[in-house]
């Protein structure tokens, strides 16, 4: 019974329903000349419905609908370009995975409209990430599957159609990618099984992280450095404004191995690292002291007797950085080799850092560097951070994407870390930080995303860009339907 009631309401506003879409699809819906957008360059919901309602009747088909939306388009481009032009910060950017669901009419312009809404005039879109690329099937020749692998879509890029679709809108649209995480079904082929990084147990990231989802790779492997310029060069061709580059670090343990302590937690044992270590070393004694320390994780007398009796011809062990001069009781020296060992590992983070960045700015292509404020800071008396993130040693010339994701209850932790990375910077202006948040509300002790820019604009005026992480999180409705390919 009730159901027959409810079909005898419902019928009547469906007829209705389809006759006002009718209505619509042919009405012209005018734009007002001067929107208005508030202080975070943001277009008010009247505007933004509207907008939206054209998207829809553009992607029905309707001729009068798509030259309206395109022309709607360019007003809000315009006007977000002279309202950041005006505005304190000059670049308000936000980080953005695309899914395979995005090949559906219209998903892409959706996304980037309502980025364009909330004020962004620049997007990170992740085009390597968890052991995949956004690159179509039929011109993917990298070691990584495509996002996209679905029967039909074979050739659809829809990294270059948001590259396209977000400069029409005025966007810079950057590229973003994973770097020394090569992705777990990367870590399953039996081929590179020699690239990945290992430690002093044998273990590689996937057996010490357990999530399935990291797979850090010897930044020293030449077959590394071959495998992420093919993939490099694929996301070049498009010509993106930007490449962003995440997880230039090892992996970070949980508890006690979140600190490296002893050589054996660094990941320096795959044999590309290993046979570097051992090239720096400057005579046959620091070679084979060198060789003895990684092998048993420490020294003690007999290996320094053995030492001298097998090299009797030199005078003192040598390595790189470290003097003749130097003390060679066997404390200095363990402590000397501890030191040189976790240089060695940092060295290898920034030597891939350089070696991929290099490759952009031969195009003429602006690179970054995505790193946490806190990745190299020392530990205790002689222990440091696990992930060796030496972030203060990357080039000056790139943005430095820092996560400022400090939890205090209010922006003051965040803005600490904001100034620590300034400090080490020359210029200032290359710190972009990166934050994390909800608009207009707190979640639990992290402030809201207003709360923390004006904190950073009061205390750290040299900074002009800020990115937030991410659209998932502000967009979680339209995320979920992406990734499911619902309505």
């Amino acid at each position: 019974m009730l159901k027959n009631s409810w079909s005898k309401i419902t019928m009547p506003m469906a007829r209705c329903a389809i006759a006002l879409i009718s209505f619509v699809s042919q009405t012209v819906i005018p734009f007002p000349a001067n929107a208005i957008t508030n202080s975070y360059c943001q277009f008010e919901q009247n505007e933004i419905t509207t907008k939206e309602t054209l998207r829809q009747n553009a992607i029905a088909g309707n001729p009068t609908a798509q030259e309206q939306y395109k022309k709607v388009i360019q007003q809000h481009r315009d006007m977000l370009i002279n309202c950041r032009r005006n505005n304190w910060l000059k670049e308000q950017a936000i980080w953005l995975r695309i899914y395979p669901c995005d090949v559906r009419d219209g998903s892409i312009d959706k996304v980037l409209d309502t980025i364009v809404n909330k004020g962004y005039n620049t997007v990170y879109v992740e085009v390597f990430f968890d052991g995949q690329v956004l690159l179509p099937k039929n011109g993917n020749y990298t070691p990584w599957p495509s996002v996209v692998d679905m029967a039909g879509y074979e050739n659809r890029d829809l990294y270059a159609e948001t590259l396209q679709k977000g400069r029409e809108r005025g966007l810079k649209v950057y590229a973003w990618l994973f770097s020394m995480n090569f992705g777990y079904l990367y870590a399953q082929r039996s081929d590179r099984q020699n690239v990945l990084a290992r430690n002093g147990k044998g273990q590689t990231s996937v057996d010490f992280v357990h999530d399935k989802s990291q797979a850090f790779i010897d930044p020293y492997s030449p077959q590394a450095r071959q495998d992420y310029t093919q993939l490099l060069q694929a996301v070049l061709q498009r010509r993106p404004d930007g490449v962003l580059f995440d997880y230039i670090r090892y992996p970070r343990g949980s508890g006690k191995d979140s600190v490296v302590g002893k050589v054996k937690d660094l990941w320096i044992y795959s044999e590309a690292s290993k046979q570097t270590l051992l090239k720096r070393a400057q005579n046959k004694q620091g070679r084979w002291l060198l060789e003895r320390y990684i092998n048993q994780g420490m020294i003690n007398a007999n290996d320094i007797a053995q030492m001298k009796n097998l090299y009797s011809d030199e005078k003192t062990p040598l390595w790189q950085g470290k003097s003749p001069s130097a003390s060679n009781n066997l404390s200095t020296l363990q402590l000397d080799i501890w030191y040189f060992t976790v240089a060695h590992a940092a060295q290898g983070v920034i030597d891939f850092l350089e070696f991929s960045s290099n490759q952009v700015k031969q195009r003429g292509i602006t690179t970054g560097a995505v790193f946490f404020p806190d990745g190299n800071q020392v530990v205790g008396d002689i222990g440091f951070d696990s992930r060796l993130q030496p972030w203060d040693s990357f080039s000056q010339s790139m943005e430095w994407h820092v996560m400022s994701y400090a939890l205090c209850g209010n922006p003051n932790c965040i803005v600490e870390q904001v100034k620590r990375v300034l400090q080490a910077s020359s210029q200032g202006s290359n710190v972009k930080p990166v934050l994390a948040g909800f608009w207009g509300k707190n979640e639990g002790q992290r402030p809201s995303l207003e709360s923390q820019m004006e904190g950073i604009r009061a205390s750290a005026r040299s900074v002009q860009s800020i990115s937030h992480f991410a659209y998932s999180w502000l967009e979680v409705e339209n995320t979920r339907q992406r990734q499911s390919c619902s309505n």
